[in-house]
C-alpha cells in the first residue's frame, strides 16, 4: 500500500486487515442457526484492534448487537455512529445511569439497588430502560445466583421504568465442553431460565456461548452467541483450532531507525544483558518497546522478521525501543540492514510468520492479552 498511509511521526504501527475481519465475522455467522443472533464483543478497544473501526466492519458483515465492558466504550460507539444495540457486560455504578439512558446503552443487571435506580431515572426521563440480567452459574464473578433468579425478578419487575431484554451467563471452561464444570454451568443456566419463564417472567434474548462454546458446543447457543477473540482471527483454545480456520487480523511492524556495528564484547541496552559476540554483528534499533505492548519479559528471547529472515531481538527491551541483531557469516552472507527498512514484529513477511500465539507462549500468557497490549499506544493502520 502507499507509504503515505503509514504513520510518518513515528516509525511503528499496528496493521488491521479489515478483509480478514470481515471474513471471520461471516465465518461465525455461518455457524449460527436460523434466527440466531450474533453479538460481537468489542471491549478493550476491540481487543486492541480499534473498537469503532472494527464495529463498522462488523455491522456491515452481519453483527446484530455489540458488547462492551464499560459505559465509556459504549458511548464512543454511539458517538461514532453505531446504531445497533449495545450491551455493557457488567453492572456499572449507579452514577452511570444518566449516560446509559442518554445514549440508549443496555447495562447488565444483578443488584436490586441498581435495577430500581435505573427504573426511577428512566421514569423521570419518560423512558423504559432495557437491561440484560446476568446469572451466576459457577464462575463466581458477576450475576444473580441461579437459585435466586425468580426472587430477584419479583423484587424489580414491578417497576414500569425497566424491561428485561435478555438473560445471560458466562462459561469459565467452555474450552472443555465435555467436562463436569461446563456441563454444570449449562444445567444451572437452563434451570434458571426455565424457572423465570415458569414464574411468568420474560427473558428476552437468552445467551451464554462465548467464542469457544460457539465453536465447540453449538447446541447450547440459545438465542444469541457472544463472539470475541475469534472475530480477530485468534483461537480461544487448541480445540477450536482444529474445528475452525480463522485469519489473523493484527500485524505489528516498525521501521529501522538506526544501525551500528559495535566492537566485539560491547554491550547492548540496559544492563548489557547481551554482548556482541563478533565484529560481524550489526545492531539495529526499532521504535517499539514495552510501553507499546512488547513485554520486557521477551528480552533476548523473541525474534523479528526482516526480508523474511528470523533475527534475534537482543538486549533488554526498553520502554520505547528495542534492538535486534543481524549477523554476517561466510556461509550465509546477507545485505546489511538499512534505516527505513520494515521489520515485522507480529505478522507475515514472505514465507515466515510470527504470531500472537507464539508471543503469548513466550510470555506465559494468552493471545488476548498480547493483542490488547499492542493496541494501547501504537497507531493503527486499516488495510
Amino acid at each position: 500500500m502507499p507509504r503515505s498511509r503509514y504513520p510518518e511521526t513515528r516509525w511503528a504501527w499496528v496493521e488491521i486487515d479489515q478483509g480478514a475481519l470481515r471474513r471471520n465475522v461471516r465465518a461465525f455467522k455461518q455457524l449460527l442457526q436460523p434466527r440466531q443472533r450474533l453479538c460481537c464483543v468489542v471491549k478493550a478497544d476491540a481487543y486492541g484492534h480499534g473498537a469503532l473501526a472494527c464495529a463498522q466492519v462488523m455491522r456491515r458483515s452481519g453483527a446484530d448487537l455489540f458488547a462492551v465492558a464499560t459505559v465509556g466504550e459504549g458511548v464512543a460507539l454511539r458517538e461514532g455512529g453505531i446504531k445497533e444495540p449495545i450491551l455493557v457486560l457488567n453492572e456499572p455504578p449507579i452514577t452511570a445511569i444518566p449516560e446509559l439512558l442518554r445514549y440508549q446503552i443496555m447495562p447488565s443487571v444483578y443488584t436490586v439497588e441498581f435495577a430500581l435506580a435505573l427504573g426511577e431515572e428512566a421514569v423521570m426521563q419518560h423512558q423504559v430502560a432495557k437491561y440484560h440480567m446476568a446469572v451466576e452459574t459457577g464462575m463466581n464473578r458477576i450475576g444473580v445466583r441461579s437459585t435466586d433468579v425468580v426472587e430477584f425478578r419479583r423484587a424489580i419487575d414491578f417497576h414500569r421504568g425497566i424491561q428485561c431484554d435478555g438473560v445471560f451467563t458466562h462459561f469459565a471452561t467452555a474450552d472443555e465442553p465435555d467436562g463436569w464444570d461446563f456441563q454444570l454451568q449449562v444445567k444451572r443456566f437452563n434451570e434458571a431460565v426455565a424457572a423465570m419463564r415458569d414464574a411468568g417472567f420474560a427473558c428476552g434474548i437468552v445467551h451464554c456461548n462465548n467464542t469457544p462454546a460457539t465453536v465447540l458446543s453449538p447446541a447450547t447457543g440459545c438465542d444469541m452467541v457472544r463472539v470475541g477473540i475469534g472475530l480477530y482471527g485468534l483461537q480461544a483454545c487448541e480445540r477450536t483450532r482444529a474445528r475452525m480456520t480463522l485469519e489473523p487480523v493484527m500485524s505489528v511492524r516498525a521501521r529501522i531507525t538506526r544501525t551500528i556495528r559495535p566492537a566485539m564484547g560491547e554491550g547492548v541496552g540496559y544492563g548489557f544483558t547481551y554482548r556482541v559476540p563478533r565484529a560481524a554483528v550489526q545492531i539495529c534499533t526499532i521504535p517499539v518497546g514495552y510501553a507499546d505492548g512488547l513485554s520486557r519479559t521477551l528480552s533476548n528471547r523473541m525474534e523479528v522478521l526482516l526480508r523474511g529472515m528470523r533475527l534475534p531481538q537482543v538486549g533488554n527491551i526498553c520502554m520505547d525501543q528495542c534492538m535486534f541483531a543481524l549477523t554476517q557469516t561466510s556461509r550465509q552472507p546477507v545485505a546489511e540492514a538499512e534505516a527505513g527498512e520494515v521489520v515485522t514484529i507480529v505478522g507475515r513477511d514472505g514465507d515466515a510468520e510470527i504470531t500472537l500465539d507464539e508471543m503469548a507462549r513466550l510470555r506465559g500468557t494468552i493471545n488476548y492479552e498480547v493483542a490488547c497490549d499492542f493496541g494501547m499506544r501504537l497507531e493503527k493502520v486499516y488495510l
